[in-house]
């Protein structure tokens, strides 16, 4: 079977913490630097999701626009 470019998949560790290590492949590829804040999205059917930080503007527009609706319809 033939990997879909730009798909990836790892496996980590959950420590006695709670900690993760994101693999440096990851890290490379998301530029994800030391210091870095990361967002941690979880739907409870469909599991977690950490975006590239370079969408995180575009998930915020979207949060925030969907939470705009809801509030014109009340």
């Amino acid at each position: 079977m033939k990997k879909p470019k730009g798909k990836y998949a790892w496996t980590v560790t959950v420590g006695e913490k709670g900690q993760i290590v994101i693999p440096k492949q990851a890290r490379d590829i998301f530029e994800i630097k030391p210091g870095d804040t990361l967002v941690i999205l979880g739907d409870e059917k469909r599991g977690l999701a950490i975006p590239p930080k370079s969408l995180f503007a575009q998930f915020a527009s979207a949060i925030f626009d969907t939470a705009a609706d809801s509030e014109e319809e009340e």
